[in-house]
């Protein structure tokens, strides 16, 4: 973060850190450069060191230095996706024959990622219940370099100890990566907790109207944020002029949003917990939940997601997925409508038959803002 941000509140930093006013115009919002070339001042003369925006474009580095700021990092870098990111980090981290140990629940894009394509490149990797720091110490081994966490996880909103994993990563000489879409820097930053590599999807909370793909990373070390920015230009799946300025219009809401979703999710898991259809409710914010005390410690609130397990096996789930009205059925999450989807059959269905493999009878919520009492009312009716 720089200085001049470094002792502003998170809710000041969000609208302004990168969001300075057009030297030009005036204009208070950062404009739009749809641009791909840019006039040089002589051969090599870059002005403002711009020459091709897939190196560099402004409404890009409005972006990245708005991100760097909210996670309290030293580099943000901005993708075309989250999975866009998550391969940048993984070619830039690893080589053929080293292994990354990683969640035993996390999205099912990230696995696939690890599982079809990386693998394929030689990288090894193993599987860690990561809510247990010594099942994460006994998954290393000689050629690890990473540890991969995603905290609240995806869909089971498991609770990681970022900064118990960290302590292990540091005495093993490994970097940790902290995915944290789920929470957005509003709730939480892994930074500052020991991590040295976060890793968002800004698909979700971060753009938070499902409007916009992108993808972030944000480091601390400014060597690995150098190696990254080569990678990011080398490959070349940045986020382009457009989806930039879209999230950070997002970024301007997400504190006001991420309250409102915490609050919503905690008055859905109320009804919930004590729905007869209802077995299990997954949310950190229960106090029953295995991972809360650690959440209630390293998150601000518990987020917007809620999962839920239904009487009746995997049919049952489905049909109450296919009886919500409020709730959109769909996939995604953290936008300002709800969403319901089944993820064995959907985000998930690239883990089945995994380690990773998530219960036939699971149902997840991404909590809108809309009123909390309408969204109750809908998940009764569609329980039945």
């Amino acid at each position: 973060m720089s200085d001049s941000h470094s002792t502003q509140s998170f809710e000041t930093v969000a609208i302004h850190a990168g969001n300075t006013a057009d030297p030009l115009t005036g204009a208070v919002v950062p404009p739009i450069y749809q641009v791909s070339t840019y006039k040089q001042d002589g051969v090599g003369g870059l002005r403002g060191g711009y020459e091709y925006s897939r190196s560099a474009n402004p409404t890009r580095t409005a972006l990245e230095e708005n991100l760097a700021a909210l996670e309290g990092g030293r580099r943000g870098l901005a993708f075309a996706s989250g999975l866009a990111a998550e391969d940048c980090l993984l070619r830039t981290l690893l080589a053929p024959g080293d292994h990354v140990v990683i969640p035993n629940d996390a999205y099912g894009g990230t696995f696939r990622l690890f599982a079809k394509v990386v693998s394929r490149w030689g990288v090894e990797w193993s599987v860690a219940d990561t809510s247990d720091p010594e099942a994460v110490r006994a998954a290393l081994t000689d050629r690890t370099k990473a540890i991969w966490v995603e905290t609240p996880s995806n869909p089971l909103l498991g609770i990681t100890d970022i900064a118990a994993v960290a302590q292990i990563a540091r005495e093993a000489g490994v970097r940790l990566v902290v995915d944290n879409t789920f929470a957005s820097p509003y709730l939480q930053q892994p930074l500052a907790l020991g991590a040295d590599v976060v890793v968002h999807s800004m698909t979700k909370y971060m753009g938070g109207h499902s409007d916009v793909v992108g993808g972030a990373l944000v480091v601390n070390d400014a060597e690995l944020g150098e190696e990254l920015a080569y990678h990011q230009n080398a490959m070349g799946a940045v986020a382009g002029p457009f989806d930039a300025w879209l999230v950070l219009r997002g970024i301007k809401t997400l504190a006001v949003r991420m309250d409102r979703h915490s609050e919503n999710a905690t008055k859905v898991t109320e009804m919930l917990t004590r729905h007869a259809r209802v077995s299990r409710v997954l949310y950190p914010g229960l106090p029953e939940h295995p991972g809360h005390e650690i959440a209630a410690k390293q998150m601000k609130a518990f987020g917007g997601m809620v999962s839920f397990q239904v009487d009746g096996g995997e049919e049952a789930a489905v049909e109450v997925c296919n009886r919500a009205k409020l709730f959109t059925l769909g996939e995604s999450l953290g936008g300002v409508e709800s969403l319901i989807e089944h993820p064995g059959r959907m985000t998930h269905a690239s883990v089945v038959g995994s380690a990773l493999e998530v219960p036939a009878d699971l149902v997840r919520l991404s909590v809108g803002i809309e009123s909390a009492d309408d969204l109750i009312a809908d998940l009764q009716q569609a329980l039945g």
